[in-house]
């Protein structure tokens, strides 16, 4: 990172030949997502993609949940020089600057985790809301905790839902709605119903089993892999999901632009009470 003072939020571990664990190591705000944890995820995922003895990361974190989301407090000024798209505008007023680093920050960092040339696997425990998403969604398998939830409530704050809006193909088209239009949270159980979550287990269990998983898989060829991985984005692509992310972060940045002429914010200033509201009258199913 540029700025040697940047506290230190990510930890890498190498639990098992060829397996490379990449740690969200700030618990104190449930891993919530700041500019400079996310540049230093993105430098940590290079690393390990570079280093040939490494075939398969894992994604965890420290802590009792996996992701808070983004860190609104942190603000929305990039760290460091753009490294996931070329962009034009970042540091401008209004809508054009915050379209700009979200394009790059969100967007951006997503679409390049998702095409890392290399299987990932997440394991998730505890609660991961709206922004954790981003995190988990880019990555081949995930493995949650039994105790694990999954929610994305930001339609409170009057836009569409998380930046990389691939929740049709995460959830299926109504669930993506219901969990949308509610901002409830799903279970581990429900998200393993739907094909968002690989395998569910206890907590104690959740990194021996995804250890053993990324362990079983790097006993393959890595070219294999890489083709593998390659062949399934390519039909996710095939189906429109790049397509339908673009104009996702549009709409999303139309609801910026929408919030910041009517109430002077990103975001509507009601959302956090009307997402407190629906957690205390939580609808399960």
């Amino acid at each position: 990172m540029d700025d040697v003072q940047d506290p230190i939020y990510i930890r890498r571990e190498d639990p098992a030949p060829g397996v490379a664990r990449i740690v969200l190591a700030r618990p104190e705000t449930r891993n919530a997502q700041s500019p400079t944890l996310l540049y230093q995820l993105d430098a940590a995922f290079a690393d390990a993609t570079a280093d040939n003895s490494v075939k398969v990361i894992v994604l965890a974190a420290d802590g009792p949940d996996f992701s808070s989301g983004h860190d609104l407090k942190a603000g929305f000024t990039l760290p460091c020089a753009p490294v996931a798209t070329l962009q034009a505008g970042l540091g401008a007023e209004g809508a054009e600057g915050h379209y700009a680093f979200e394009c790059e920050a969100f967007l951006g960092l997503c679409k390049r985790w998702r095409d890392i040339p290399k299987p990932t696997i997440a394991q998730a425990q505890g609660r991961t809301i709206a922004g954790g998403l981003m995190l988990l969604w880019p990555m081949d398998i995930i493995i949650a905790a039994d105790d694990a939830t999954f929610s994305d409530p930001v339609t409170a704050f009057g836009v569409n839902g998380v930046e990389y809006f691939t929740h049709a193909w995460e959830l299926g088209a109504r669930k993506a709605k219901e969990i949308l239009y509610t901002g409830r949270a799903l279970t581990a159980a429900e998200a393993r119903e739907v094909g968002m979550v690989n395998h569910v287990v206890e907590p104690a269990a959740l990194q021996e089993f995804t250890t053993q998983l990324a362990t079983a898989i790097a006993a393959r060829p890595q070219f294999g892999l890489r083709l593998a991985k390659e062949s399934v984005n390519r039909s996710l692509d095939a189906q429109g999901q790049s397509t339908a992310l673009d104009s996702a972060i549009a709409l999303h940045n139309l609801g910026h632009a929408n919030n910041l002429a009517r109430y002077g914010s990103i975001l509507d200033p009601a959302g956090a009470e009307v997402i407190r509201a629906a957690a205390r009258t939580a609808v399960r199913t």
